[in-house]
């Protein structure tokens, strides 16, 4: 019974975060907001809208750790795995102003958080300096001279009325169906966390990290397979960052108390949630792509890292050489494997450049 109230909370959490930004968006479009404003706001924060009901039910709930393990969970699988998963369909292009503009959020987003949560504890003052963040990231972002779409002169009263209808259901019923499956989602955790006798922190890490993330996974491969592979990097990196610097941070702010930070959260977890920020770095900037060799790098740095919970949880005695093969050998391989690819981009770039300056000189 358990189980199957788990599976259809995160059935409802898809199916209520898609009906949420179905209506939230033809909403928005038809107020004149461009589609841009409403992918980077409304889109961003409807695929996030799982981890925003999860988050808060588990939080007025006091079970701060799966609020916590839910958000750096999420935002761990959404680049080990959504990433590397999605790049095994094809070639991920990175755009641009992604790099230069969004990559720096994130990664200054994620280090932000594991800075304040180094006492051991988010207070609403943490949240309120990492909401501060997001209004200035959204200011950054927000166009300037963008003017309202006028409407379309055979458009009727009733109908733009019946049209206004339609879209409020459609935001009220995926709504009401977040806190529903939310509420499911969250017994479920917690009663899987008794059963296996495992932390709320470890269930929320994993189980309900990869059940709030559907939403970006199903988006990120279906665009895959559609040949769109471009939404999928920046759905990602959208993603992490409202996820902390909105979701986590809504949070903490309207959490009744504080949310205590594990030790091995701030030990493990949250600098695994830099490093695979930081690791978009030399990956992004080669070709600007993510290529399937790199996303199955990334998908190896998950599966390792969810090895590791695994052991840590059962109190495995095979932990400490499992750490010591991680860290003598993943590591150094992968970073020896990213120096070699960026010396062969810079290689090319050289080569690309040669003919244009030798006609210079001419």
């Amino acid at each position: 019974m358990v189980i199957a109230l788990f599976v259809a909370g995160i059935v409802l959490l898809v199916f209520g975060a898609d009906l949420l930004v179905r209506g939230a968006a033809s909403f928005a479009a038809g107020l004149g907001v461009s589609p841009l404003i409403i992918g980077l706001t409304v889109v961003a924060v409807g695929t996030s809208s799982p981890e925003i009901a999860v988050s808060l039910q588990a939080a007025f709930n006091g079970q701060g750790a799966i609020t916590l393990g839910n958000i750096v969970g999420s935002n761990i699988a959404n680049i080990m795995l959504i990433l590397g998963v999605a790049a095994m369909f094809g070639p991920l292009p990175v755009d641009r102003q992604i790099f230069r503009r969004d990559l720096p959020v994130m990664i200054g987003a994620s280090i932000l958080t594991l800075l304040l949560a180094l006492d051991r504890s988010l207070s609403r003052i943490d949240g309120a300096i990492m909401l501060l963040g997001l209004i200035a990231y959204l200011w950054v972002i927000w166009p300037r001279g963008v003017h309202p779409d006028q409407p379309h002169p055979h458009r009727t009263h009733h109908h733009h009325w019946r049209v206004r209808v339609l879209q409020a259901a459609m935001m009220a019923g995926g709504l009401a169906l977040l806190v529903l499956g939310a509420n499911w989602l969250v017994d479920g955790a917690v009663t899987f966390a008794t059963w296996f006798g495992v932390s709320e922190l470890i269930i929320g890490l994993t189980i309900v990290a990869v059940g709030t993330s559907l939403p970006e996974i199903a988006t990120s491969v279906i665009a895959g397979l559609r040949g769109e592979r471009d939404i999928a990097v920046g759905n990602v990196i959208g993603s992490n960052v409202l996820n902390l610097l909105f979701v986590l941070a809504l949070t903490i702010v309207l959490s009744p108390q504080p949310i205590d930070v594990p030790a091995e959260t701030i030990r493990l977890d949250l600098p695994v949630m830099v490093g695979a920020a930081l690791i978009c770095v030399p990956i992004f900037i080669t070709r600007r792509i993510v290529s399937q060799r790199e996303g199955s790098l990334l998908l190896v740095y998950y599966l390792s890292y969810t090895l590791y919970l695994i052991l840590s949880a059962n109190g495995s005695d095979e932990l400490p050489i499992y750490s010591a093969v991680v860290g003598l050998l993943l590591v150094p391989l992968t970073v020896v494997l990213l120096v070699v690819r960026a010396l062969r981009w810079l290689g090319e770039e050289r080569r690309r450049q040669a003919p244009a300056n030798a006609g210079m000189v001419e």
